[in-house]
């Protein structure tokens, strides 16, 4: 099977080392990547021997659809995301899919699961103080999508460290949603 994974550019800047591009301060739900995966490991497999990226094979018409849906977070080459992602998962993928067929699946379904419009259509926006429950972010996916995602969150470094203020009620910690996988 494919995961699906879409990211959340605010939170994939606001967890790393060092600083995105200022140039592309994205608020949209963007594509991390089309995963091939298997059931009994699904983080694999991955680097498989298959044929490496081509840039030259990605027509205009799909490279400006892909700088929408799945654009480099982290700087602004584009392309050098898209031959990362071909070149560590893709490449697996070639039993089922070229590497066209690859990307523009990844980008029709980013077009059917919007998750920018989905959290938009369910009240779910990006909010300074205001935080959702993990039911309610995946109810709203899954009442639009009919299936059950999995969501990965991030701690939030900004946040301080709550303390105990009696051993039976800890205090939680919010966690930022990063990634939302099919």
């Amino acid at each position: 099977y494919f995961q699906f994974v879409q990211q959340w550019p605010p939170t994939t800047c606001r967890v790393r080392n060092k600083p995105c591009s200022k140039l592309r301060p994205l608020q949209i739900f963007s594509i991390h990547g089309l995963w091939p995966s298997n059931y009994s490991n699904p983080t694999m497999p991955s680097n498989c021997n298959g044929s490496q990226f081509e840039g030259g094979k990605v027509s205009p018409r799909l490279q400006s659809k892909l700088k929408i849906s799945w654009p480099n977070v982290e700087s602004t080459n584009d392309t050098k995301f898209w031959e990362g992602e071909w070149n560590k998962r893709g490449t697996c993928s070639e039993q089922t899919l070229n590497q066209i067929q690859y990307f523009e699946r990844s980008h029709d379904m980013w077009m059917s699961h919007n998750m920018t419009k989905i959290f938009q259509n369910a009240s779910i926006v990006p909010h300074p103080t205001q935080t959702w429950k993990y039911r309610d972010i995946v109810s709203s996916i899954k009442a639009v999508t009919q299936t059950t995602p999995s969501l990965r969150c991030k701690p939030d470094s900004a946040q301080p460290k709550s303390h105990k203020s009696h051993p039976a009620q800890p205090k939680s910690r919010s966690q930022l949603l990063h990634e939302v996988v099919f």
